[in-house]
């Protein structure tokens, strides 16, 4: 199993103090994440794309591309690339440059956004929400596959026999499809035998047992050979021991998920609430390395995920825990974990 991070690179009040980083220096920070990340021999780093005053990364291959230079091994995806609101001629054009650069270790996580801020922002109608993300995806998959394209669509002028340039040093760039749990969402990537991640961040996860379910049984029934690639992606937090890793996570984490409640209806986050989702059954990751790594074994008993990946900075955590997380989870967390899965398999 390949265990990684993604961060939605959060610039958020310090709930310790209420001070807010100077832009430049969360990125700063976030490079010396994603160098430790790599140097600890965590799998995958992932970047999620935003157009909000929170969070500061509104074009990760930017940031992919100079983490590319920084690191060796580790891959580089975005978490996710809102392709729904973005050209998939650029897109292609700028991940390929990453993977130029890391010498291979580029992938796209394509998703329709749970944000909808850039849709407005780049001249898109939300009633084309999804026809716009299913018509881009299909182009972006063609765009990998071919130098040159002839193509026609709703939402995007034709290309008539065109390359599209420079090709990435793959042979092509892999593309996940994030999900958050509906069924046509999973029947699209498996129809088309993409690999799926799935974002597990609210309540139990074996409920979402019936959509990997049903991702695995249409990726099958459609006839591709590839071996399956599934991914979950979850919230959570790592220090030496359980309680300093809840009360330590707490602040930020609620912080975030009370002002998303706010801006969608849900109920504040409390402590309770909190408690109860880190429960050896609940969504979220937060405790020991011991309880992280028996909670993931757990979810991988669940769905037979071949990845995971953590998203740490829900909020904003002090940068000298944030790197303390990462070397527990690429030491200790993620070696316990692919030894027992090896053993299982």
């Amino acid at each position: 199993m390949e265990i990684g991070i993604t961060t939605f690179v959060e610039n958020t009040p310090d709930p310790t103090n209420g001070n807010l980083l100077p832009p430049h220096q969360r990125l700063k920070n976030l490079m010396e994440e994603i160098e430790l990340a790599d140097q600890v021999g965590l799998d995958v780093f992932g970047i999620g794309e935003h157009h909000r005053s929170d969070y500061l990364v509104s074009s990760p291959a930017i940031v992919l591309a100079a983490a590319a230079v920084k690191t060796k091994n580790i891959k580089l995806s975005s978490a996710v690339t809102v392709l729904s609101s973005d050209d998939p001629v650029r897109v292609f054009q700028d991940f390929a440059h990453v993977d130029l650069l890391s010498e291979g270790r580029a992938e796209i996580m394509a998703g329709r956004g749970s944000f909808i801020e850039s849709f407005p922002l780049f001249g898109n109608d939300l009633k084309d929400y999804d026809t716009l993300f299913s018509e881009k995806l299909d182009l972006l998959i063609k765009l990998n596959k071919s130098e040159k394209i002839t193509w026609s669509g709703k939402h995007r002028p034709s290309i008539e026999n065109r390359g599209v340039y420079p090709r990435p040093y793959q042979k092509e760039l892999p593309i996940w499809v994030a999900v958050g749990g509906t069924p046509e969402s999973v029947v699209r990537a498996s129809s088309k035998g993409l690999p799926m991640m799935l974002a597990i961040i609210g309540g139990m996860p074996d409920r979402f047992v019936p959509f990997t379910n049903l991702y695995k049984q249409t990726y099958k029934s459609a006839g591709h050979t590839a071996p399956m690639q599934l991914g979950i992606n979850s919230h959570g937090y790592i220090a030496e021991d359980s309680q300093k890793a809840a009360d330590e996570f707490y602040g930020p984490y609620a912080q975030v998920m009370s002002k998303l409640g706010r801006e969608r209806g849900w109920s504040p986050m409390s402590r309770d609430h909190y408690e109860a989702m880190r429960a050896p059954q609940g969504s979220l990751l937060v405790g020991s390395p011991q309880q992280v790594i028996d909670k993931i074994l757990y979810e991988h008993e669940l769905f037979g995920n071949t990845r995971f990946l953590l998203q740490f900075s829900v909020g904003t955590i002090p940068h000298d825990k944030m790197l303390r997380a990462i070397e527990l989870l690429g030491t200790i967390v993620a070696p316990a974990v692919k030894k027992a899965v090896g053993k299982k398999d």
